[in-house]
Order: C-alpha cells, then sequence, then structure tokens
C-alpha cells in the first residue's frame, strides 16, 4: 500500500512539559492572553424606560422576521389537531407574502414597489386579510390565544436581548454605554470614532 509521500517522524529530542507557574504569552501581537477572555452575556436589563423602547424598536428592526415565524409556527402547531381549513388558508397566504417579498427582491429599481405602495401597508393588508381569514374559518380564539401567548415572550425577548454590535471593541476599547454610538460625526463634520 502506498503512502503518498507522508511518513511521520517520531522526535529525537525529548522534552520536558512546561510547569502550570508560567504564565502564557502571546506569540504574535493579534493573540491574547487567556486572561483577557470574557465571557458575553446577550441578555440585561436596560437601565432607563427610552433605553427599553430604543431597545425593542432595534431589535423588531433586526429580529421581526423571526419573531413572525415565532408567533406563525405557535399558531401552525394549534391549528394542526382541529382547524384544517384555516391551516390551508395560513399556509397559502403565507405563499401569498413570500412572493410579495420575491416580487419586491426581483425588481429592486422599481418605483412603484418601494416607492409609491409601502411595504408596511402591504405586509399590514396581508396580516389583516390573514385575522379575518382565521375568524370566518372559526380559528379566531387559536388567533387571540396564540397572540395573548406569544406577543409576551417576544417583548420580553425585545426588552432583554442585546445586540452584538453594542459590544464592538475598537482600539481595545468597549463602548461602556448601550445607547452611545460607536462612529459618529465630529464638530467639523468628518466621519469618527467616539471611543475614548
Amino acid at each position: 500500500m502506498a503512502n503518498y509521500g507522508t511518513t511521520q517522524r517520531i522526535p529525537t529530542t525529548s522534552t520536558t512539559p512546561s510547569s502550570t507557574s508560567e504564565t502564557y504569552e502571546p506569540k504574535a501581537p493579534h493573540e491574547k492572553k487567556h486572561s483577557d477572555f470574557k465571557i458575553f452575556c446577550p441578555f440585561n436589563f436596560p437601565l432607563t424606560s427610552e433605553a427599553s423602547a430604543i431597545r425593542i424598536i432595534k431589535n423588531f428592526e433586526n429580529l421581526g422576521l423571526y419573531y413572525t415565524l415565532f408567533v406563525w409556527i405557535v399558531l401552525f402547531i394549534t391549528l394542526i389537531p382541529q382547524r384544517n381549513v384555516s391551516l390551508i388558508l395560513l399556509v397559502i397566504m403565507t405563499y401569498v407574502t413570500t412572493l410579495y417579498f420575491l416580487l419586491l427582491r426581483a425588481c429592486p429599481n422599481s418605483e412603484v414597489l418601494h416607492k409609491i405602495i409601502d411595504k408596511r401597508f402591504v405586509l399590514g393588508l396581508l396580516a389583516i386579510a390573514t385575522a379575518l381569514q382565521l375568524i370566518l374559518t372559526k380559528a379566531g380564539i387559536h388567533l387571540a390565544v396564540t397572540l395573548a401567548c406569544t406577543v409576551p415572550i417576544v417583548l420580553v425577548h425585545a426588552v432583554l436581548w442585546v445586540g452584538f454590535d453594542a459590544f464592538e471593541i475598537e482600539n481595545g476599547f468597549s463602548v461602556s454605554g448601550e445607547l452611545v454610538p460607536l462612529v459618529g460625526q465630529n464638530q467639523n463634520g468628518e466621519v469618527g470614532s467616539n471611543v475614548v
């Protein structure tokens, strides 16, 4: 059997294991010492009500799709055992919404789709149409129970979740305040770092 040119060499000199009292020294400038290791916790309580409102808005912008999928999956599961017609209508409205998003992505330069017709207006109409279909097919109680159970969970997550961009590190310094931007404009209008 051929080994294709790879051989294992056995070292002829023996090395003594280093003692545990020695400290780790970085070999390259980009390596850090083990003592610099910090654990990142993505959840914390906001300090003020304004900070919590800003955090909720930011998290709904960044994680809105995941929140919607969470509510949709819970509603889908609650409709499975008894409401098959409502389940089919929910899936159809999901396909219509997906086709709308694909149309937006397929035509990025369309004035009608992006400027004249607001995306929030169309999504609101689709949500109202879905809710009306569920109510008319006698699945309104499923929708109400699902929203009553999932919306508080989503709001608690949106208040407590701190995005990773709040802990960006530039030049070895971290931002201590959540509402302090990392990059801003100074008095001259030049873009610069706010990190001191």
